[in-house]
């Protein structure tokens, strides 16, 4: 399958393979159980890139805090009073240079367990990418793995300094951390960090709160945040040197590419500086990054990433159609905003970090959000991501512990995700395995036709005003043209497309009467094809037409 059409399926590695389904709220490792490393078999993969999928990122591999105890092994206790949930967030690294001990079938074993993964991953065709987690660490950040010669991060800050370019942290000198909850958490000692460290929402106080990331501790880059945000980069600020040889110490495992956490809270000459150094040794590496202000995109792309999120953009749009907030041609607006960039911006539905599709939070059904996957996957060329679980209509609606009830699947929780275990099984319902079905389907309309690999797109939206809850677009290479007509509403409706003369001239398509093969369910359709008049066609409720024909 040779396809220049990225689609990235993301795993939140702990929760995929677990079968366990105990599922006891706030439960253990031992009562809940873990999914592991080794659970992705040849045969798991396989299915997985039998999908289309070209790309899996491996959600939360690097050691995070937790309060599992793993001093037995030599590794850190972290106190529990600064670890979110039983299982802790992989987004609080305490040390970037090892393996999280949970998804280890030997503990002691663990770093040859993911390079055994790296492996299997790239013999069943797929790339593999991991979190990086630029911005913020663990409170009790102590690196045990860290190869010979590597200086600790904080090892020789000044801690009497609240900024320094050459501190690896920010400090707020003379002051204890006392955030709003107790620090002992039922420990005998209490958890003491004296002077306290800003916290990694750019919290530069003592006491963060509740809704702050207040199990992590903000890195510097040579930003003065408490000067306004000066920078201080000549010369290079310790961090730097740090954090790319991190990334590159992953790359040398055989690691493709880099999701990139809160991508936007780290400065971009920092990201200018670190690409460079490691395209220069691994010149495929990808940089996938996490940025929710439009107005940086195009900093953060000439800082040398690939590809961003479009959250705020095509995301929230599609969302707010499917949900019936907004007309389809919402949609419209949302790409023009990112046009000059479009083949950067990474499409989705759902991630780690929002509600699931099928949840009460969101849509209520998993087959409310297929016109939204179509969108996503067959508007441009640029790529598209896929969470674990989303393709059977999983529902996030389970109260797991410290995430509770959200509509998101818990990244801070031992637990299992309920469709994968029964997919595993071979017990999904009938409704589960049509939605999963519509997804094969799309994703190889994505990945094998060449109108939407390489095609040019031409929105049609402009010419079909009475169109709300409808969006039909062209797409079209050579002589192979893609007319797709997805439908947000829940009826199966008639829908008349209006195909503008612009549409003929731009595509260089000629009238006249074509059968079409709907690659949805490849039936054929007879189409008239006049400049500036109507093609009828028939499109189920959420769902859509794939209209294939030659030019």
């Amino acid at each position: 399958m040779a396809s220049n059409k990225l689609i990235v399926y993301q795993v939140f590695t702990r929760l995929y393979g677990n079968r366990k389904v105990t599922r006891k709220e706030y439960g253990t490792i031992e009562e809940n159980g873990c999914g592991k490393l080794n659970d992705f078999t040849p045969t798991t993969l396989k299915r997985i890139r039998e999908m289309g999928v070209s790309h899996i990122w491996y959600t939360g591999v690097i050691r995070h805090a937790s309060q599992t105890d793993y001093s037995a092994y030599g590794i850190p206790r972290q106190h529990p009073a600064v670890v979110k949930g039983r299982a802790g967030s992989p987004y609080a690294i305490t040390d970037y240079y090892d393996i999280d001990p949970d998804l280890a079938t030997d503990v002691n074993k663990r770093m040859q367990e993911f390079e055994a993964l790296v492996a299997r991953s790239h013999k069943a065709g797929l790339k593999v990418i991991i979190d990086f987690v630029p911005n913020h660490v663990a409170r009790q950040y102590h690196s045990i793995c860290k190869p010979e010669g590597v200086k600790d991060l904080g090892e020789e800050d000044n801690p009497q300094l609240g900024f320094d370019p050459q501190n690896n942290f920010y400090y707020c000198p003379g002051q204890r951390f006392t955030p709003y909850f107790d620090l002992y958490h039922g420990e005998v000692e209490a958890y003491l960090e004296e002077p306290a460290k800003a916290t990694g929402n750019d919290c530069f106080h003592n006491a963060p709160g509740m809704n702050d990331w207040y199990e992590t501790v903000k890195l510097n880059y040579g930003l003065d945040y408490y000067a306004g945000r000066v920078g201080h980069f000549k010369p290079i600020p310790n961090t730097w040197d740090k954090m790319t040889d991190i990334l590159l110490f992953w790359a040398s495992k055989g690691v493709d590419g880099f999701r990139c956490d809160m991508a936007e809270m780290v400065p971009a000459e920092f990201w200018h500086w670190a690409t460079d150094k490691v395209k220069f040794r691994y010149p495929e590496m990808l940089f996938i990054g996490e940025v929710y202000n439009p107005a940086e995109y195009r900093n953060y792309l000439a800082a040398g990433f690939d590809y961003l999120y479009d959250k705020v953009g095509m995301y929230d749009t599609v969302r707010a159609v499917i949900c019936g907030h907004e007309s389809a041609h919402a949609i419209t607006g949302a790409w023009q905003q990112t046009d000059d960039i479009r083949d950067h911006m990474l499409y989705f539905l759902e991630n780690h970090d929002e509600q699931r599709v099928a949840s009460s939070f969101f849509a209520g059904n998993g087959r409310k959000g297929v016109p939204g996957l179509v969108v996503s996957a067959l508007l441009q060329q640029n790529p598209l991501m896929i969470y674990a679980g989303q393709e059977y209509g999983e529902r996030g609606m389970d109260k797991e512990g410290f995430s509770g009830n959200d509509g998101r699947t818990t990244i801070f929780d031992y637990w299992s995700v309920d469709t994968l275990v029964r997919a595993a099984k071979h017990k999904l319902t009938a409704e589960e395995q049509a939605l999963k079905a519509v997804y094969d389907k799309v994703i190889s309309i994505a990945v094998n036709q060449n109108a939407v690999t390489a095609g040019n797109c031409f929105d049609l939206m402009y010419a079909n005003g009475h169109l709300h809850r409808q969006y039909a677009f062209l797409r079209k290479a050579g002589n192979e043209v893609l007319l797709v007509i997805t439908n947000f509403a829940d009826n199966t409706t008639m829908v008349n497309v209006n195909i503008p003369a612009h549409a003929f001239d731009y595509l260089k398509l000629k009238e006249k009467n074509a059968i079409a093969v709907n690659l949805m369910d490849d039936s054929k359709v007879h189409i008239t094809l006049k400049r500036d008049a109507a093609v009828s066609v028939e499109v189920p409720g959420n769902g859509a037409v794939v209209l294939s024909f030659k030019a």
